[in-house]
């Protein structure tokens, strides 16, 4: 009788044992993966954003500008503590630019909105006061530049329109303007930032100073009968002021059309009584007037830029740019490098500057010129 309960125990232990193992690798089985199924990882694993980084990207404030060498400006001062956009493309006409129905949500985003001002974004302004958060600052760069007894007017700008020359930023003593004025309104809607703003304003401010003394250089290499501009669009009055330039004239008259028979007849005469050696056309306004008014004159052409930044693949946002060539300080290198050679002075005196930003992808640090 033990031996036969004995034996059933073992029975019972054994089926038991059994029963457990069985289940044991059941479960293993149903936990683990095969080999040819991809386990999804997590995001902290796989390096997505969290939810947290998220939200601190959209924290960044939205500082909106117009024009590129504006918004390339803002941008080396900005870095990556605001988000800068840009709302007129690059190749388009500023001065007839209307704003996009994307622009309305834009700029009713925005915690900053910096123009150029001296009347050449009204659209986009008048746009911005109807659209922007009450609470908003619409700032005029170039109005907090000069004062009105400083502004030009000329051939494209003539007083009787009351319309000022508003390429301010042409110049780089102006562009020096520009910087600091965005590092204090970048300061005054960040003051948490202010040190990294300084530093940006100090490494982009040596950066823009090199760009006015290899200028003079370039200038000073220029025959001095030579240095007079007739250019297609008037964007040169600020710099030729600057520089000891002549402005004899521009192309384009102030609709913004070509010019007719008769003002062409003149311009051929004009280059000839001044013995200009070249004239410049611009990117933005291609044109074969500017073509036939130099094969007549027979002088040299070559285009010029004042609102078109250098170079494929670009961004004027310094943050966002992949083209170290595509900056302010490149469209002014590539601007000095066709001048010296149209009116015969030394290009070569250009390869000296550094045309990178000095925050974002392709920044290279602030250093003298070589």
């Amino acid at each position: 009788m033990i031996c036969y309960s004995l034996n059933v125990l073992k029975a019972s232990s054994m089926k038991s044992f059994i029963y457990l193992s069985l289940l044991t690798l059941a479960l293993a089985a149903c936990s683990s993966t095969p080999n040819n199924t991809a386990v999804a990882p997590s995001p902290a694993a796989s390096g997505a954003p969290t939810q947290a980084a998220n939200q601190q990207e959209q924290r960044k404030p939205l500082v909106v500008t117009t024009v590129a060498p504006l918004t390339n400006i803002v941008s080396n001062i900005a870095g990556d503590r605001m988000e800068v956009k840009g709302i007129i493309p690059e190749g388009t006409d500023s001065h007839t630019f209307e704003p996009r129905p994307s622009d309305t949500d834009i700029l009713s985003k925005a915690s900053l909105i910096l123009v150029n001002g001296l009347h050449l974004e009204s659209p986009t302004e008048k746009l911005a006061n109807s659209t922007k958060p009450k609470d908003t600052k619409i700032f005029e760069m170039g109005s907090n530049t000069i004062t009105q007894d400083q502004w030009m007017f000329d051939f494209s700008f003539p007083k009787e329109k009351g319309d000022p020359n508003p390429h301010l930023w042409v110049n780089p003593k102006y562009a020096e303007a520009y910087a600091k004025l965005a590092a204090q309104q970048l300061t005054a809607l960040d003051p948490a930032g202010k040190n990294y703003y300084e530093t940006n304003l100090k490494n982009y401010m040596q950066r823009l100073e090199d760009l006015d003394k290899v200028t003079r250089e370039v200038v000073a290499s220029i025959p001095p009968e030579n240095r007079k501009l007739l250019t297609y669009h008037d964007s040169w009055a600020y710099w030729a002021r600057e520089y000891g330039f002549q402005v004899i004239g521009a192309i384009q008259p102030s609709d913004f059309k070509e010019p007719s028979a008769q003002d062409v007849a003149k311009l051929i005469d004009q280059i000839k009584k001044e013995k200009v050696p070249a004239i410049f056309g611009s990117e933005v306004y291609p044109s074969k007037v500017e073509e036939q008014i130099a094969r007549e004159a027979n002088v040299k052409t070559a285009n010029t830029a004042d609102d078109e930044l250098p170079g494929e693949g670009g961004s004027a946002n310094a943050v966002e740019n992949k083209n170290p060539q595509h900056t302010y300080i490149g469209m002014m290198a590539n601007n000095l490098r066709i001048i010296a050679s149209g009116l015969g002075g030394k290009p070569e005196l250009v390869d000296r500057l550094v045309t990178a930003n000095v925050v974002g992808p392709t920044a290279v640090a602030a250093n003298p010129t070589k």
